[in-house]
């Protein structure tokens, strides 16, 4: 097969492929090497049917969900609202367990998170 990617009406076929290294591939991204399939599930780690395995960094690799060639980046990103609201069910949580000579320094440690939150 030859090497690729997706470029439209430029004369290249859909089932043909950009090649990729292992750091090119974001966590999750499913890909082939040497015939096999893997899931990425650390910076140089690849997980298949048999388990983990290392993957070189000068491996070249098969992506297999279109990695790589999307326009639109996939956002994992929370809800603000979900976050607070986890945030502040760990904070109670924290706040019951914490001794109360340790209170200002719990309560400290939420507003610094609240700020960088935003």
């Amino acid at each position: 097969m030859p090497n690729g990617c997706w470029l439209g009406d430029r004369g290249f076929r859909a089932h043909e492929y950009l090649p990729m290294k292992i750091h090119q591939l974001p966590q999750g991204a499913r890909f082939e090497y040497e015939g096999i399939e893997y899931v990425k599930t650390g910076p140089l780690t690849g997980t298949g049917k048999a388990g983990p395995r290392f993957i070189p960094r000068y491996a070249v690799l098969k992506p297999l969900d279109n990695a790589g060639t999307s326009s639109t980046p996939k956002s994992d990103a929370l809800p603000r609202a979900d976050v607070i609201q986890a945030f502040d069910t760990f904070y109670a949580e924290c706040k019951a367990l914490v001794p109360e000579d340790k209170q200002i320094a719990l309560d400290a440690a939420r507003n610094r998170f609240l700020k960088v939150l935003g």
